[in-house]
């Protein structure tokens, strides 16, 4: 036994000095240390040696496996050294004293407003979530109180799929699935607080405040005994923080199906101060924020008693808010893919801009 495995130590020795590649390296690991390999080999000719000397040849091969393990690491490192070595000499001579203008890239301006957003939101003791684009009717229609033939389905131009499923027209659509989800938050006494935002798709005729393609973050909470006065709380101290400055609003009443009352939280237009201008379509205001108590219907949908928890539940319109924030009058800047405008925003609080953004 001596004798073999040594006879295979300096085949092994013999063949891996003339590896010249990691491909030849693994041919070597799996012609020596493999299932069906030199060594395994070996091992299985352990049965025809006598007892006493088992161990000691055990022994023997073990080394021998432990030798060509680490001769394959050292071979290994060795082969990586010289391809870097290789690859510095073919690299071309360049100047260190040559200039390099660093640009930097920057965030879409929808996602610097949602990401402010989640930070009020999380200091509130919201959860984050995130949900697909691509539902099916139940989740975006039924399980919101709006049954097939429902006139409110007429309110939104949907894109259906050949796979029987739509693109999500609000992101109320991940409402029932978060309700589920969140129980167990009820079960141990603890409200469910949850924001999703995500982007909607609707069939509508594009013009400078209209996209078939927009963004809106949807926030529910829902505990026993909640009432409209949470939901006016938090939507004031919302509003707070996100325009940092005091800003006209009107409440009121609103249908949507999943809600009951619905409300229609407004608020005056930043961008013309109230004069009108085409993103508030002339009127001074803009419909900011939908919002309302959770419909009973809905909570029995997510799995919840409704005669044991209330809740609210608030829609925001992430690239109206963006579109207020930078004095953008014309939604279409958003999808343009036009950098030169894209990147000149940066964070900053809900004030009336110096200029238009062209």
């Amino acid at each position: 036994m001596l004798e073999k495995a040594q006879q295979l130590k300096l085949q092994f020795e013999e063949k891996v000095n003339t590896a010249k590649n990691p491909a030849d390296l693994e041919q070597l690991r799996i012609e020596f240390l493999g299932k069906k390999g030199s060594v395994a080999s070996l091992m299985s000719e352990l049965r025809n040696v006598p007892n006493d000397q088992k161990k000691e040849a055990g022994q023997i091969i073990n080394e021998v496996k432990q030798f060509i393990e680490n001769a394959i690491k050292e071979k290994n490192v060795e082969l990586q050294k010289l391809e870097e070595e290789r690859l510095i000499n073919a690299a071309e001579d360049y100047d260190v004293t040559f200039p390099i203008t660093e640009e930097k890239g920057s965030y879409h301006p929808i996602t610097l407003v949602q990401r402010e957003l989640e930070d009020i939101f999380a200091a509130m003791g919201f959860s984050i979530e995130d949900y697909d684009e691509i539902v099916d009717d139940y989740h975006c229609f039924e399980a919101l109180n709006i049954p097939k033939h429902h006139p409110a389905r007429d309110m939104q131009d949907t894109y259906y799929l050949s796979t029987n499923q739509l693109l999500k027209t609000h992101t109320s659509a991940a409402q029932n699935a978060i309700l589920k989800k969140y129980t167990s938050e009820l079960e141990a006494d603890r409200p469910i607080r949850v924001i999703f935002p995500g982007r909607c798709f609707r069939n509508e005729k594009i013009d400078a405040c209209h996209e078939n393609t927009f963004f809106q973050m949807e926030g529910v909470m829902v505990d026993k005994d909640i009432s409209i006065s949470n939901l006016i709380y938090f939507m004031k101290t919302m509003l707070s923080e996100v325009f940092q400055q005091d800003i006209t609003v009107r409440l009121r009443p609103g249908f949507f199906p999943f809600v009951e009352p619905g409300f229609e939280l407004d608020i005056q237009c930043t961008i013309c101060g109230g004069k009108g201008c085409p993103s508030c379509k002339d009127s001074g205001w803009l419909e900011l924020c939908p919002c309302g108590m959770i419909h009973p219907n809905v909570l029995t949908a997510g799995g919840l008693d409704p005669e044991k928890y209330t809740g609210f539940a608030f829609g925001l319109g992430l690239t109206r808010l963006a579109m207020m924030r930078y004095g953008i009058k014309d939604i279409r800047v958003f999808n343009s893919c036009n950098l030169k405008s894209l990147s000149q925003f940066e964070n900053a609080t809900f004030t009336q801009p110096e200029k238009e953004v062209k």
